[in-house]
């Protein structure tokens, strides 16, 4: 079972989550999810537990509890629907800036 974690502090490695999941039952694999761009954790994360009744028993028994000073979201993990993943991109017309292009044109002084 694939079991999510939120709320999780920044500090929180998956080494952190292995001890605290392990106490429950075999731990197949953790993710902590981190930015890309800066390598931070993004605040959660998931562990897969091969037993679902140990996993739901990790569940019941870590659900609110304090790690690393944040009290933890614990929930079997949802699958991803689709249509959550891609860009901002909008569709329609083409962009128009008004009469003048939108532009800033013309002398003057800028301060």
């Amino acid at each position: 079972m694939n079991i999510y974690i939120g709320n999780l502090s920044y500090e929180v490695t998956e080494e952190d989550l292995k001890e605290a999941f392990e106490v429950f039952g075999e731990v197949a694999s953790i993710k902590v999810i981190k930015d890309n761009y800066t390598g931070r954790s993004k605040g959660f994360g998931f562990v897969e537990m091969p037993a679902k009744a140990e996993a739901e028993s990790a569940i019941e028994g870590l659900k609110g509890k304090e790690l690393k000073g944040r009290s933890i979201n614990v929930n079997e993990a949802r699958p991803r629907s689709e249509g959550r993943r891609g860009g901002g991109a909008r569709s329609g017309g083409p962009r128009r800036g008004g009469p003048s292009g939108g532009g800033r044109r013309g002398g003057g002084q800028r301060f």
